[in-house]
């Protein structure tokens, strides 16, 4: 696998991977086919698992290798900056995001949704506020194919392969985190797969617009990698936890966590 992701370009190498992240996506929400309805410990134990990824795929993924390549242009008690300056940008693009895009969370009632006011339909705010945080998820992997393709320090096939793979797998209780409520709430099955999937359409897109930006202009790799960091950090902590945290099984849905960091660590240590 590595073998053919690093024969193609890098460009067509991100849109296939997060076309690979969008079908497990679609795959999770065509379990709706099959089942009306979800435990909400299993739903927060998923979620959990979502959260582990992401925070386990800011670090291992994104931040050492930002680090690292900074260690090339800047003095050692200066590496920090495109780290820093990259993770706070990417943090405050998601704010100014949930800020101003209607949405609403998986869990949450009509009434606590967010973003200016708006009379869309909670299906399309159930469907945004997921589409929200998978922008940073594809635009993270596009520029680790970037980074590749520029022969950038820290930037290799088998971390970019391995962040696709993490992506992926906590894709998959996330096209189900959608599909289950709408279909639970009277939408019929086909409906409810098809907003499901939808949610992460955008992957593919944010994967070659990353891929693409660092291509040609090089020197934004790292603060770009933090920035990818910054913005799934945001989203974790102000979207996911909360939503596990809402029920009786908050053990559950930390336990959920844990076993979503180790396993995103295993991938980005195994074949990075």
């Amino acid at each position: 696998m590595l073998e053919f992701f690093k024969s193609i370009h890098p460009v067509l190498a991100a849109f296939i991977a997060t076309m690979f992240t969008w079908f497990l996506t679609a795959l999770g929400a065509s379990l709706v086919f099959f089942f009306k309805d979800l435990s909400r410990k299993w739903l927060d134990a998923m979620l959990g698992f979502t959260g582990g990824v992401m925070v386990a795929a800011s670090f291992w993924s994104l931040l050492s290798p930002s680090l690292e390549m900074a260690a090339e242009d800047f003095s050692p008690h200066f590496t920090w900056i495109p780290a820093a300056t990259g993770f706070a940008t990417g943090a405050l693009f998601l704010y100014l995001l949930d800020k101003y895009l209607p949405h609403l969370h998986i869990n949450f009632k009509e009434s606590e949704k967010e973003g200016i006011e708006t009379n869309w339909r909670k299906t399309t705010l159930l469907v945004l506020a997921i589409t929200l945080h998978n922008i940073p998820e594809g635009l993270a992997v596009g520029v680790l194919f970037g980074g590749v393709a520029a022969g950038l320090p820290g930037a290799t096939i088998g971390a970019a392969v391995s962040l696709a793979i993490g992506i992926g797998i906590q894709n998959f209780p996330e096209g189900l985190a959608v599909s289950m409520p709408l279909r639970r709430n009277g939408m019929s099955r086909a409906r409810s797969f098809y907003f499901g999937q939808m949610s992460a359409i955008v992957e593919p897109v944010a994967g070659v617009i990353g891929a693409l930006a660092v291509l040609y202009i090089e020197p934004i790799l790292p603060y770009a990698l933090s920035f990818a960091a910054g913005a799934m950090i945001y989203v974790v902590v102000e979207e996911v936890i909360p939503e596990t945290q809402r029920d009786k099984y908050t053990d559950i849905a930390t336990l959920g966590f844990i076993g979503g960091f180790i396993v995103m660590m295993i991938l980005d240590v195994a074949l990075g």
